[in-house]
């Protein structure tokens, strides 16, 4: 039986000053410092800070996908 379509779902949280696709890439490449087989993502929600009738801050929280290993 082939296990490679089996998916762990986790959320994140990313954070970024710059812009919404930075927050998520952010998250995305901190949690594959630690976690293998990263394969999708999904954005759940968008949030930011103002300051001064400006975004200061961008926050999202995504679920990310990851095929599971093989028991041994």
């Amino acid at each position: 039986m082939q296990d490679d379509h089996i998916y762990r779902v986790i959320e994140l949280a990313g954070t970024s000053d710059k812009s919404i696709e930075d927050a998520v890439s952010s998250a995305i490449a901190r949690a594959n410092k630690t976690i293998r087989n990263l394969r999708w993502f999904e954005l759940i929600q968008t949030r930011g800070h103002i300051e001064n009738g400006k975004v200061a801050h961008y926050q999202v929280t995504l679920k990310v996908g990851f095929t599971m290993e093989g028991a041994a």
